[in-house]
């Protein structure tokens, strides 16, 4: 893809949902075998999923988490308690199936599919690793720009073309899950920015900081702040990377624009949802929340989106742990659309 191109690049098309769809939706889930809005959050649900999908039937038999992992030049200031060399024991964990999201993804049949986004490190070759590697790990955004302008628009591009392909491969739902030391900082920033949000409501402990290193994480990510003034999406996301929430901005772009819903987890993910939205609004269409993380600024994230996530669990690990588990939701309601019966043919014994 030649560099002016990157450089100037754009989402693809995307069909918004159409909202006028949700009167007849919403009077055909009100006519099935039920006492009327007796099944709640499971009915609105359904009529998500109906107008997401349109003319079609709703469909949640095949479902794919995407992990997208990446590494962040900004841990070098100490933003994580963890190196980054744990990205990479980690992915290797993944690929092991041995991580929590693997063992969630078993009890709820979700496949799984492991991508490298910008792991700083070469990665040996597995059967269920996906190498879509823009650069090893992004800059240090406190003192320089994560990433180019190519780079981002080639996560993005890459993000879009994976989840594509794992549709036209079968999958009916998209879940998004990560990967990626020091990335709760970098969303932080992205979430500052989009919102637009104060920036000390948007930054948490990440994956368990004491209150040394939190002192150290605001330091780090308030210069990283005070360098760029970017508001701009696609800038903001240059500015302040990573390469793994690139990727999964570019994949709620390619579910939403094959039609498909797609599952956003957690606070990273949120992160990725609000650029994704930003950079297409049409994509909010096509975006189920699954759960409201205890990382601070969460809240804030799905507020800027509009969004009611699906599960409180007090969830903050990632990897797409929550996003997995609301798949069995979006399941039964994609069957309460297909497989209930009519009030009507119940009470006139039509079956």
């Amino acid at each position: 893809m030649p560099t002016d191109t990157l450089a100037a690049w754009q989402p693809p098309l995307i069909a918004p949902v159409d909202r006028a769809l949700e009167a007849s939706l919403r009077a055909r889930i009100d006519g099935k075998a039920k006492p009327l809005g007796s099944l709640g959050r499971i009915e609105e649900l359904a009529i998500e999923l109906g107008a997401i999908s349109h003319p079609a039937e709703p469909r949640g038999d095949n479902a794919v988490l995407m992990v997208f992992a990446g590494d962040h030049g900004l841990n070098a200031e100490g933003v994580s308690q963890y190196p980054s060399a744990v990205t990479v024991a980690m992915v290797m964990t993944y690929l092991a199936g041995k991580a929590c999201a693997n063992a969630f993804a078993t009890a709820c049949r979700v496949d799984v599919q492991v991508i490298d986004s910008g792991v700083a490190a070469e990665l040996p070759s597995h059967p269920d690793l996906i190498d879509a590697k823009v650069r090893m790990g992004t800059g240090n955004a406190a003192r320089e720009p994560a990433m180019s302008a190519q780079d981002a628009a080639l996560a993005l591009t890459r993000g879009i073309e994976l989840t594509v392909a794992e549709i036209k491969a079968g999958a009916d739902i998209i879940a998004l899950g990560e990967m990626g030391i020091g990335n709760t900082a970098s969303s932080s920033l992205l979430l500052h920015r989009l919102a637009p949000a104060p920036l000390a409501d948007c930054i948490g402990v990440g994956a368990g900081q004491d209150a040394p290193g939190m002192a150290k994480k605001r330091a780090a990510i308030e210069m990283a702040a005070a360098r760029s003034d970017a508001t701009a999406p696609f800038e903001v996301l240059c500015e302040f990377g990573g390469l793994e929430i690139a990727m999964m901005a570019g994949a709620i772009l390619g579910a939403a624009s094959q039609r498909r819903p797609v599952i956003v987890d957690g606070f990273i993910a949120t992160a990725a949802a609000l650029l994704a939205v930003r950079l297409a609004p049409a994509a909010r269409g096509y975006c189920v929340f699954a759960h409201r993380s205890a990382e601070r600024g969460h809240d804030i994230a799905l507020q800027a989106l509009q969004a009611r996530p699906l599960l409180d669990l007090d969830l903050r690990l990632g990897e797409g742990t929550g996003a997995i588990l609301a798949v069995p939701l979006l399941r039964a309601a994609a069957r309460l659309s297909t497989d209930v019966a009519d009030l009507s043919d119940v009470l006139e014994g039509k079956l």
